[in-house]
């Protein structure tokens, strides 16, 4: 994977953006590469560490 700029941005009372290509180590040792992933800061996404709207459905706020 070629090393490049990442930015993420905070959107108000939900997931961070992650803008660029991310290799993501899993707790279960499994990695996965992703353009552009939105990652939970609510806790309640079942798609962890990856946003599924779940922060929506449960009124997070940050």
């Amino acid at each position: 994977m070629n090393e490049s700029l990442l930015k993420i941005k905070t959107i108000p009372n939900a997931p961070f953006k992650v803008q660029g290509t991310v290799e993501i180590i899993l707790t279960d040792g499994t990695t996965v590469v992703k353009e552009n992933p939105f990652l939970c800061r609510c806790g309640g996404s079942s798609k962890k560490p990856f946003c599924d709207g779940t922060h929506g459905k449960i009124g997070f706020k940050d």
